[in-house]
């Protein structure tokens, strides 16, 4: 497979949920991953800011393409994931509508079927947001 790569292809979200668009690069179990901040997101507020609710999600979604990847290598189906824990979210800078956001996953744990991650999320230069993630994945 082919970076960069569609996330449709990697994560069981579709839209108006999905918020990851491609899966830029791997190394390992940690990657990159670009979402697009647009208009008809539904976690978009009126004066056109990105919710922050909506960065972990982009960092669980994040994490999702990682693993929809890994597991496409290995020939199985991509799995579904939940977010079960949040860690240390930390905002730092809005995120807008026709922002291109770039989010970066490092897997820090996997134990069975949990796996704890963490992300950072940037825009151009300036870090938007990083937390961390627990996952169970089914």
């Amino acid at each position: 497979m082919q970076l960069p790569l569609d996330a449709e292809d990697l994560v069981p979200h579709r839209r108006p949920m999905r918020l990851v668009d491609r899966l830029l690069s791997i190394e390992g179990k940690n990657g990159v991953v670009e979402a697009d901040v647009s208009s008809d997101c539904p976690l978009v507020d009126a004066d056109g800011v990105l919710e922050s609710i909506a960065l972990i999600e982009l960092i669980a979604q994040g994490y999702a393409a990682l693993k929809g990847y890994l597991d496409r290598l290995e020939n199985k189906p991509v799995r579904q994931g939940f977010l079960v824990g949040i860690k240390k979210l930390v905002c730092l800078e809005p995120a807008k509508v026709g922002d291109r956001l770039k989010i970066e996953i490092k897997t820090l744990g996997e134990l069975d079927d949990f796996a704890v991650a963490e992300g950072q999320i940037w825009c151009a230069d300036k870090l938007v947001a990083r937390g961390e993630i627990k996952v169970w994945i089914n």
